[in-house]
């Protein structure tokens, strides 16, 4: 039976896994195995102890992803301190807040992030680290840290002059305790520290054991954000207790990026949000699918069957090749999309859940043959209702309880009252529905939903789904505006210019749009006209726009 307690988990992983490689950075030569890891971790140790960092006390990261993030994060949580991670998106008088806000007094940080910094707003703060190499950046007025930084290596060497496996040895921390305080970035324009327990994170973890089954010596290429409860939960804290070797990528991750990256580590285990795959879909699928002979092929029995196996071939093989299935979370899958690589049997699975359940609510392998346009069966160690008259058939609120659901927001009663029923339930925001078998299908968030004057409920995302396929559209937006529906759409610009697109051409073509989409929705959820926009639109560092500033 696997460890039940979250630290112990890292204890016993970094014994049996000593000699195997643990972290990579991609592009570099810079790398660590188990037992190096473990080695940085007892260094900090040392550190945390000298300086006298008590149990429980708040230690803040922030930066790209790499292997000194990780040791910094790890080297807090195993020792009884909470890790703060902190989004390296965010402006400085966002991280100035969070660090505050936090009661954070150690900072790991990247270095050009640091020189945007302002010591002086940051009262609390005792001493910043580099992440390059584990330097002393500051130090407040009258802190001696320095000194004992400088004292560290000579007191390693003394406690541990043959840094073996059975060196490795973490205090007991209950899982109860508060491991990780999580700043959401949500689209309300508000963030909140969530409280994320030992407890909250083992039950993802195990679960992942329990479903994904890697084996020591696999590969995971991380290139989501590792603040984040999905990047982190799977790419890093599960592989890590699996004995996998994370390879960090820390550039911008382009689908061209990528797809030179999954080629060159052939990872076992993709994670991903939706935007990926539908990329992808959009520049090299559709335009081979609209093609004449292609159409012509594909209306043919049996050698549809064949074209569509090459397809799948080809994808499996820009992948990398090797990986068991691609999970998709973060944000709904286009429709549109999932059915076509449905109809290829792309191995890919759907999952469902946010940061206040760190992050896994439902998930069923694609193995399982999940109900199309599902996010899969509600976890075993939770529980799902809808806040509905039909919960079946009418959509309602999607409330959650069991073993992710978090402790609370940080120095926040009102906001933890709030999202949580009178019987404790934690209130998603997001409105689906549930079958018999358990399975959640979402249809959008509760606050973005629009009331037709007819008094049907429209859920602007689906409608964004259809209008996103569509020619020359990047993204788009679905308003309401002096009761009409108007739909605001940043172009595809690249695609725009390899067309020869005049700006006559690209109205016309919205026109035309307009049209289409009015066939493919219900009447209620026609729009009345297509708003052109020259820049993206405002998102979060989760890639999420905040519709609060279009409404």
């Amino acid at each position: 039976m696997r460890e039940e307690n979250f630290v112990k988990m890292y204890e016993g992983s970094f014994r049996e896994y000593f000699d195997l490689p643990a972290l990579k950075e991609y592009g570099t030569d810079n790398s660590y195995t188990y037992g190096e890891i473990a080695r940085e971790i007892a260094k900090l140790h040392l550190l945390f102890e000298d300086v006298g960092i008590r149990h429980g006390e708040k230690i803040a990261v922030i930066g790209k992803s790499s292997c000194g993030w990780c040791i910094a994060y790890l080297a807090t949580v195993t020792y009884g301190a909470v890790i703060v991670p902190v989004l390296q998106d965010f402006n400085p008088s966002d991280v100035h807040h969070i660090i505050n806000h936090s009661e954070s007094t150690l900072l790991f940080t990247a270095d050009s992030i640091w020189d945007n910094l302002e010591e002086e707003k940051l009262p609390n703060l005792r001493a910043a680290f580099s992440l390059t190499d584990f330097g002393l950046k500051y130090e407040k007025e009258g802190e001696v840290v320095s000194s004992i930084v400088s004292r560290i290596p000579d007191v390693f060497a003394q406690k541990y002059p043959d840094f073996t496996p059975k060196e490795i040895q973490y205090p007991e921390i209950s899982n109860d305790e508060i491991a990780v305080l999580n700043y959401t970035s949500g689209t309300t324009g508000f963030s909140k520290g969530v409280m994320i327990t030992g407890n909250n994170l083992a039950g993802n973890i195990l679960f992942a054991h329990a479903i994904f089954n890697l084996a020591p010596g696999d590969v995971m290429l991380s290139f989501l954000p590792l603040a984040h409860t999905y990047g982190a939960a799977f790419e890093f804290l599960y592989a890590l207790t699996a004995g996998c070797t994370v390879t960090l990528l820390s550039k911008t991750p382009s689908p061209k990026i990528l797809l030179k990256a999954f080629a060159d580590t052939q990872p076992a285990l993709i994670l991903s949000v939706p935007l990926i795959l539908e990329k992808i879909y959009k520049n090299m699928i559709l335009p081979m699918l609209a093609k004449t002979p292609m159409k012509v092929a594909l209306s043919l029995p049996l050698l549809d069957k064949t074209i569509y196996a090459q397809i799948r071939k080809k994808l499996i093989h820009a992948f990398g090749g090797k990986f068991i299935q691609i999970i998709i979370g973060g944000a709904p899958l286009n429709a549109e999309v999932e059915d076509f690589l449905r109809k290829i049997d792309f191995p890919m699975s759907v999952g469902y859940g946010m940061t206040e359940c760190a992050p896994l609510i439902s998930f069923t392998l694609y193995s399982e043959n999940p109900p199309a346009h599902s996010c899969g069966q509600v976890l075993k160690c939770m529980e799902a209702r809808i806040d509905s008259e039909d919960p079946f058939n009418i959509a309602g609120e999607i409330q959650v309880r069991g073993r992710n659901v978090m402790r609370g927001y940080f120095k926040n009663e009102d906001a933890t009252k709030a999202i949580f029923t009178e019987d404790g339930w934690l209130k998603t925001g997001d409105l689906g529905t549930l079958d018999v078998d358990n399975n959640i299908f979402i249809r959008g968030r509760s606050k973005s939903v629009i009331l037709s004057a007819n008094g049907q409920n429209i859920y602007p995302e689906e409608v964004e789904a259809k209008l996103d396929n569509l020619p020359f559209v990047m993204e788009s937006l679905v308003v309401e505006r002096n009761g009409k529906l108007v739909a605001l759409v940043y172009p595809d610009y690249d695609a725009i210019d390899k067309n020869g697109l005049h700006e006559n051409d690209l109205k016309k073509a919205m026109a035309q749009n307009k049209e289409t989409l009015n066939k493919m929705v219900a009447v209620y959820e026609r729009i009345s006209e297509i708003d052109l926009y020259a820049q993206e639109f405002e998102k979060t560092p989760k890639k999420s726009i905040k519709r609060y500033l279009y409404k």
